[in-house]
């Protein structure tokens, strides 16, 4: 019997893929627990919309990345901070992927989500910083800081 797979079920399929499984298998689980449908032509015509609208959706994120990117690229695009130092020329505070996401909102009208930007360790020294941003799986780019002493 052909099932649509609507989970990802181990070792059979994964959601959205069309196989060929046991009738009784199917049945007896996978359409009782809601795992899988019978492979209708209704069914299938569900399933090639849903990837169409998946795919123009991915290709909005993308297109959305890539302008992103074109904005942060831009020479006047500088991100500044000016923080407190101490005697040993360390910030005070330090600068975490949160503070440059909220500055570079507050400053640029660009959003970058906090939890892409690429911080190994919060920043606490002076100087022109580069900092890399996954914007999307196949996009990334670079935010430039410029922290001064108060």
């Amino acid at each position: 019997m052909k099932v649509v797979f609507l989970q990802d079920v181990k070792g059979k399929g994964k959601k959205g893929e069309v196989k060929e499984v046991p009738t009784g298998y199917a049945q007896n689980f996978l359409i009782k627990k809601n795992l899988a449908k019978e492979a209708t032509s209704q069914a299938l015509g569900e399933l090639r919309g849903k990837q169409k609208s998946e795919e123009k959706a991915q290709a909005e994120l993308l297109a959305q990345a890539k302008a992103t990117k074109e904005q942060l690229s831009q020479e006047d695009v500088l991100v500044k901070f000016v923080e407190k130092v101490g005697p040993d020329g360390r910030t005070f505070g330090s600068i975490t992927a949160k503070k440059i996401a909220e500055e570079l909102e507050s400053q640029f009208g660009i959003k970058v989500d906090k939890r892409h930007i690429q911080l190994e360790q919060p920043i606490r020294a002076l100087g022109l910083i580069e900092v890399p941003v996954k914007l999307h799986k196949e996009v990334d780019g670079l935010i430039h800081l410029s922290i001064k002493q108060a």
